[in-house]
């Protein structure tokens, strides 16, 4: 622990008194230190540029005027910056923008080239922050942008505080402090996908009166089961990432100790991290990709908060390449114009819901398909049984008892495969069902992976960002078993994490793995395979490297029972045809 520099704070959570660890940070790197280390070949990452303030108002771009580092003082007193941008040419005062997360207000001055993975370069300004509004754009059509520098980041003081209530406390002080401006004119929204949006969450949570709309495009809602632990499963990555990676001259919250080592349970303080749904009420556009880590928090926002007036477009493609298409700016914009100019454009004739329906590769089968609800009211639940003793899956209950074992470190782990008889479209929630028993060992670490075949068995993935990608998703760490009697229904088992209950040698155990939401079309012929490992199985795809769990299988052996009174399972949300007219079937 010492090497890592850990302090605690004693801060309040639910009434509760919690000791917060919190890790020395990186001070951030001036441009002319990060081109020194980056000439002797050490990583200087973007996130950590930060030059020292520097308060001017220029001509950051043709027609675009650039407030630098404005202090704004927080309702306890600490001084936070933001880079202000706005339209030169303005005759009154404009609606704002904000952009909210600890990845830097001006990280493209830190590097040569200002270029998000799947964009083209030159597609985003170099007064974008990361994931986040492009004032090379929204200045042009009468927007300002803000790109915040929260608590702790930068030059801001205090110390980081990711994703909780201080996050958004601190939200609400900048918007109320922004909406009294005399360029501002009281109407302000906030947009960004991955860390940008999840903060909208928090923000908006805590209701400030000058808050008139969000768009949260890819976000997790729920720290600890989207990221810390997903499954049970510890998995720091993202979050040593950005402790290590941003630029932080006094302490970051160290989310990956409290996980690991002194709140490895769910309790008050991570209860903190989801954001309160109930509280938003205002005009929400979520966006969620079928492909990403950020998919289970979009969705679960979309379904909890309390809004008449959300919309949702789920699709395919990666984040950035979705958030900068020429055709998803311009749906954007119809929506900040409606609710931010107030311009009667007919916004609130977009459908509620738009869905990429996949199919394979690059190909999406019903693409942006309208729908009212998700997930879909005439969502009918079906079964596949497995069989282990020949890898198989069956419609019907398997008679017999058999059994499958593998080693879970070692090896590619086992699965099952079910051969669809008709044309079968999978849209929502999945959950597997299976009976469980570990030789020599007291837990074991289940890591699932739904995908599809074709019928002469070659691997059929879905292309995102031009790159192949396996399919659905879930984890499960069994001596976390036990499911959260509040949040858990039929099709979606959601682990409560209040306590470990370790396996016992020679008993069988029923778990129900909760499958992350998957939208897809199996064509007659085609074949569900259900891949279990013990370990996370790396692909090609490029996001797998980010992955980094610590697994815990001991020296035991896996062994999976299936048939008679171990009827393993998986269920599966079939979607039947909207419409069928004789041979033509219409989704």
């Amino acid at each position: 622990m010492a090497e890592k520099n850990i302090i605690h704070i004693t801060e309040e959570f639910q009434g509760e008194q919690i000791e917060v660890a919190y890790r020395k940070g990186n001070p951030g790197k001036t441009l002319a230190q990060m081109e020194e280390a980056r000439a002797k070949g050490e990583r200087a990452h973007h996130f950590n540029f930060c030059n020292p303030i520097n308060q001017r108002e220029y001509e950051a771009a043709p027609g675009v005027i650039c407030m630098q580092d404005q202090e704004i003082t927080l309702r306890d007193g600490v001084r936070i910056y933001a880079d202000i941008y706005l339209p030169k040419h303005r005759d009154e005062p404009v609606p704002l923008i904000i952009s909210w997360s600890p990845f830097g207000k001006r990280p493209a001055e830190g590097i040569g080239e200002w270029k998000l993975m799947g964009v083209p370069p030159k597609t985003v300004s170099h007064m974008s922050k990361f994931e986040s509004a492009d004032p090379g754009f929204w200045c042009y059509n009468g927007y300002a942008i803000a790109n915040v520098d929260p608590r702790g980041v930068g030059n801001s003081e205090g110390n980081v505080a990711n994703f909780g209530t201080q996050d958004g406390r601190d939200g609400y002080d900048f918007i109320e402090w922004a909406a009294q401006q005399p360029w501002c004119s009281g109407y302000i929204g906030m947009f960004g996908n991955s860390g940008v949006g999840m903060t909208q969450w928090r923000i908006a949570a805590e209701q400030p009166p000058h808050l008139t709309c969000i768009a949260a495009w890819e976000s997790s809602g729920d720290l600890y089961r989207e990221s810390m632990r997903l499954g049970g499963i510890d998995s720091p990555n993202f979050n040593e990432a950005i402790i290590v990676g941003i630029a932080a001259k006094n302490y970051v919250e160290d989310a990956p100790t409290m996980s690991s080592v002194e709140h490895p349970f769910m309790d008050a303080y991570w209860e903190d991290k989801i954001p309160k749904w109930k509280n938003i009420r205002i005009p929400v556009y979520v966006c969620s990709g079928w492909c990403h880590f950020h998919l289970r928090g979009s969705l679960e926002a979309f379904r909890r908060i309390r809004s008449p007036r959300k919309w949702l477009r789920a699709h395919r493609e990666m984040e950035w390449p979705d958030s900068y298409n020429p055709d998803n700016i311009q749906d954007l914009k119809r929506y900040f114009d409606r609710y931010l100019k107030g311009i009667h454009n007919g916004w609130e004739l977009t459908p509620r819901i738009r869905i990429d329906v996949m199919d394979a590769y690059d190909y999406d089968i019903c693409p942006k398909r309208v729908e009212k609800e998700f997930p879909f009211a005439r969502t009918r639940y079906e079964k596949i049984y497995l069989d282990a003793s020949n890898h198989g899956g069956s419609a019907e209950p398997v008679s017999y008892e058999a059994q499958v074992e593998y080693d879970p470190e070692n090896g590619e782990g086992t699965y099952f495969e079910y051969q669809f008889p008709e044309d079968t479209e999978i849209t929502g929630y999945m959950k597997l069902r299976l009976y469980v028993e570990c030789k020599g060992y007291d837990n074991m670490d289940l890591f699932v992976w739904i995908k599809k075949y074709s019928a002469e068995g070659e691997y059929v993935p879905i292309y995102c960002m031009n790159e192949p990608y396996r399919g659905a998703w879930g984890y499960m760490r069994t001596k976390r078993r036990e499911l959260d009697p509040v949040w858990s229904t039929d099709f979606q088992p959601v682990q409560a994490h209040r306590k470990d209950e370790p396996m016992e040698e020679g008993q069988i155990y029923p778990v129900d793995v909760e499958i992350w939401p998957h939208s897809r079309l199996f064509h007659k012929g085609e074949k569900i395979r259900i891949e279990i490992a013990g370990h996370f199985i790396k692909s090609e795809w490029y996001e797998d490297a980010k992955m980094g769990f610590n697994t815990d299988n001991g020296n035991g052996i896996h062994v999976l029972h299936t048939g008679g009174a171990y009827e393993s399972f998986l269920q599966i949300p079939v979607i039947p045809p909207k419409w069928k007219v004789g041979d033509y079937v219409y989704r």
